[in-house]
């Protein structure tokens, strides 16, 4: 496992235009449709890292929590060749598993993650309803092993000022986790 710090986005950044499969129904999911007017929290993940795996039942009460009043989007950009268990049959074995619903997008050309400037999983990008960048980096301080309990702090912190429109504190930590598995 190949530990790395995301390089934090530039604040206002708009989200990145993409069309990628989702793979719980098999159709194509287009960035337009998040031009809807609600925040959209986009996550880059994958089925394998720890670091992602810590978070599956705090990933599962943030749904819970504000599936009503943001679009979540999962994206996973590894390649596949060289790691098989973060292909489309798994991730979608994977969410069903968990009982999420939202997108579970493929990014096979990995663009997304270059546009993103993705350098590990997980990493989390919380856009606003003009689709302009408000928070990017962790869900919180814990890590596997670390002995720090998951709040999903950082993340739910930002989540809870833009909908309630305060602003987001721009002090934000880089996520941690597995590097992106480049091509």
């Amino acid at each position: 496992m190949a530990l790395k710090y995301s390089s934090m986005l530039e604040l206002g950044t708009e989200i990145p235009k993409f069309e990628l499969i989702n793979v719980l129904d098999n159709q194509m999911f287009s960035s337009l449709s998040l031009e809807n007017n609600r925040p959209t929290l986009l996550m880059l993940i994958c089925n394998h890292c720890p670091y992602v795996i810590h978070y599956h039942e705090e990933l599962q009460r943030i749904t819970g929590d504000f599936q009503e009043l943001v679009d979540l989007v999962a994206i996973s950009s590894n390649d596949v060749e060289n790691y098989p268990q973060d292909g489309p049959g798994p991730m979608k074995k994977l969410f069903n598993a968990l009982e999420l619903e939202f997108p579970y997008l493929y990014d096979e050309t990995q663009r997304v993650a270059k546009d993103l400037k993705g350098e590990c999983t997980p990493e989390f990008y919380l856009y606003n309803k003009n689709n302009n960048l408000v928070y990017r980096g962790r869900l919180d301080d814990s890590t596997p092993g670390n002995n720090t309990d998951i709040s999903g702090k950082d993340l739910r912190d930002a989540l809870n000022a833009l909908l309630t429109v305060q602003s987001v504190d721009d002090n934000q930590q880089p996520s941690v986790g597995c590097s992106i598995k480049w091509k």
